[in-house]
């Protein structure tokens, strides 16, 4: 009964000849033991809370101990920007402006020499094409990973696979994709899919499998899927680590369905704390009724529009001052949305307007003002505060569990430039703070 295996995550056994790595069986636990009796096998787990539970058993010492490494150690959290094609913001929008080639590679370079990991590559019906943008990252930078956004109705999957590894070979590995399975009826309908909702995640869920099993079958391969049908496709082009990380978004129980039992990023807008949590949860909950591990589960992805300066009350200031200028162009007709724009149909969107509802300021600086200035257009919850407070507020999501942070302003290339040099590296900082804290036995 003492050696009746009570893990999910694996075993490590420790001897005179060091840290050895055996299986998630009690029995081999046992057997090792007994070639090596005064040795001591750790059996671990992964709880709730990220935290790892150990326990040591050994046939001549009977021990227990409590370790608690924060998840963070073992996955680092990293950083997400938004790439900008030209020096149009929503602050000062240039109505129809043209890609500027020195300012896509201009703000991409910064990204890179500001150690942002990721940038996402936006999509929209009447906007620019994000694979040729994402090339021309790739093209221009070293280190940072491109995301393309992509929606299922716009690229058939098997097009869509050889694609995605074709931009991944020539990046030398720093290709994401994140679908947008669609949250307008009437945007989708631009491009000529009148798919309902349940529909649109009924074909995302085959899209990604289709996707990895073409980008792992050796051989060819027939697919008769209820939105997808083909015979003998074959793929030549393969990600250079095998696989290409997939993420997926939303706040309905489609997405968290499909995203919680295949992606491996789960894209969520910037809400309170407990909002968060709760969603964290119910992606977990189905990550676990597909059969996940919970080292398995999808990273957490969290997006905000920090606000920020060099104390509190100058970041409040300009808030208000960006508050000004969003209504204003909006008013005029050169915002994101028009002045009488009926509200969004998408869920998310409708918590952040039912959140903002509340009052303007949740937690420690989450501010919802931007949300009903752009009718919760996109992601458009802001944190405001000095360099300090922004990133003690990041860290209060990283807690949660929330590993990629995407900050994205709304002076694009300034902020970016901002968030880079002031609020990173306190960010940083602060993260090997709690690892250096979290290994306590």
């Amino acid at each position: 009964m003492f050696l009746k295996p009570m893990i999910k995550s694996g075993e490590a056994a420790w001897s005179r000849d060091g840290p050895t790595k055996i299986t998630n069986s009690g029995r081999a636990s046992a057997r090792f033991l007994r070639r090596h009796p005064f040795a001591v096998v750790a059996i671990f787990e992964w709880e709730q809370d990220n935290s790892i539970r150990t326990t040591c058993i050994s046939s001549k010492f009977p021990c227990f101990v409590y370790l608690q490494i924060n998840k963070s150690i073992t996955m680092p959290t990293e950083f997400i920007s938004l790439t900008s094609p030209n020096a149009s913001t929503e602050l000062n929008p240039i109505p129809g402006a043209p890609v500027d080639p020195e300012y896509l590679v201009r703000y991409a370079k910064a990204l890179d020499d500001y150690d942002f990991n990721y940038t996402l590559v936006p999509y929209d019906s009447s906007w620019f094409d994000p694979w040729t943008i994402g090339a021309t990252i790739a093209s221009a930078t070293k280190n940072i990973k491109v995301i393309i956004a992509l929606r299922p109705n716009t690229l058939y999957p098997t097009v869509a696979a050889k694609a995605l590894a074709t931009l991944d070979q020539l990046s030398k590995g720093r290709v994401a994709v994140h679908f947008i399975a669609g949250g307008s009826d009437a945007e989708q309908a631009k491009e000529g899919d009148f798919l309902t909702k349940e529909q649109r995640y009924g074909r995302l869920e085959e899209y990604i499998r289709i996707l990895r099993r073409a980008w792992k079958s050796a051989e060819p391969f027939d697919w008769d899927g209820q939105y997808f049908q083909f015979k003998q496709f074959s793929n030549a082009v393969r990600p250079t680590s095998g696989t290409i990380p997939v993420s997926v978004g939303g706040s309905s129980p489609e997405a968290y369905r499909v995203g919680g039992s295949l992606a491996d990023i789960f894209g969520l807008w910037g809400e309170p704390l407990k909002e968060t949590k709760e969603q964290i949860d119910k992606i977990y909950a189905e990550a676990e009724k597909a059969g996940r591990a919970p080292t398995d589960r999808p990273r957490i992805w969290v997006t905000f529009r920090p606000i920020v300066a060099e104390t509190d009350d100058l970041a409040w200031a300009k808030a208000h001052r960006t508050l000004d200028a969003l209504k204003g162009n909006r008013a005029n007709g050169i915002g994101k949305v028009p002045a009488g724009a009926p509200a969004p149909q998408n869920v998310g969107s409708q918590r952040l307007l039912e959140i903002a509802a509340r009052g303007e300021v949740q937690d420690r600086a989450l501010w919802y003002p931007t949300v009903t200035a752009t009718n919760a257009r996109g992601a458009s919850t802001a944190l405001v505060g000095s360099f300090d407070t922004v990133a003690e507020s990041i860290l209060d999501y990283v807690d949660l569990g929330c590993e990629l942070i995407s900050i994205r302003g709304y002076d694009n290339l300034n902020d970016a430039i901002d968030y880079g040099r002031y609020v990173l590296p306190r960010v940083r900082v602060g993260l090997k703070g709690r690892k250096s804290k979290s290994q306590t036995v």
